[in-house]
């Protein structure tokens, strides 16, 4: 297990690097100000037993990786960070559920929350947007699944909802997602999202007849905008680009899954 000292420091040093100063990574954090007692990361593809493609820190058990390696990996992930307690492991949908994991014992859904010290929020992705909310107490955590079915269903907005936070004392980061360069989806996706928000064209661009480059990121930030939570963070890392470090669902099928995690100290 790493002491605390040494992810204490690594947290504010070696993990703070971009990844085009580093090869190889464990872990990126958000850049914010958030208060001590919150811990924020999402993991890389290094640091596990699987082998490729899933190699080799695959953390998704709906993947066609063995149970005994993700399990294997898992046991890993809390003895790296020094995780309080195992991660709440949802069954991800692609929906807009969000449960409150200090009172749910399991739960399909695409957003946890929890007031409780202790209690790790945990999202898997591959391409997908984790979005990790706390507030500027560090009384609240949350971690939401940010696909594009969810964001144009709302789960940005029902995760806030439920979490009933001042804007103003709400900070969130964007993890590690798919960019706009290598994200293209149809005419269908594009017009759900603009026929919520007039605003979503801005996140937009010609790729060809009927295709579109689309901007989670940007969705991501204006729907927040639209909660009135400006203190948002990231939106720089791209799962298809990095290929060193991140598993990437469009970039390579079968993949592995990433996990965003978020918790009171």
């Amino acid at each position: 297990m790493i002491p605390t000292f040494v992810l204490h420091f690594l947290h504010h040093s070696l993990y703070s690097l971009t990844p085009f100063m580093m090869k190889e990574k464990l872990c990126f954090t958000p850049d914010w100000p958030a208060p001590r007692n919150i811990h924020a990361y999402t993991t890389t593809r290094h640091g596990g037993v699987s082998q490729a493609p899933f190699n080799t820190m695959n953390l998704g058990l709906n993947t066609e990786d063995s149970n005994e390696n993700i399990e294997q990996n898992r046991k890993q992930l809390i003895q790296q960070f020094n995780l309080p307690s195992e991660p709440f492991w949802l069954h991800q949908v692609h929906g807009t559920r969000s449960v409150d994991i200090g009172t749910c014992p399991s739960a399909t859904a695409d957003a946890a929350y929890t007031c409780k010290k202790h209690t790790v929020c945990a999202i898997l992705t591959a391409d997908c947007l984790p979005i990790l909310v706390c507030n500027t107490q560090g009384t609240h955590v949350a971690a939401i699944h940010g696909g594009w079915r969810g964001l144009a269903d709302g789960i940005v907005e029902k995760t806030l909802k439920q979490l009933n936070l001042p804007p103003e004392e709400t900070l969130v980061w964007l993890g590690p997602g798919i960019s706009k360069k290598y994200y293209i989806v149809g005419d269908d996706v594009k017009k759900i999202f603009e026929n919520f928000d007039d605003q979503a064209k801005a996140a937009f661009s010609f790729h060809s007849p009927a295709k579109w480059f689309c901007d989670l990121f940007l969705i991501a930030r204006q729907r927040l905008h639209n909660c009135h939570v400006n203190q948002v963070v990231g939106g720089d890392i791209c799962t298809y680009q990095d290929t060193n470090n991140l598993f990437s669902y469009r970039r390579e099928t079968p993949t592995g899954r990433m996990v965003s995690l978020i918790w009171i100290e």
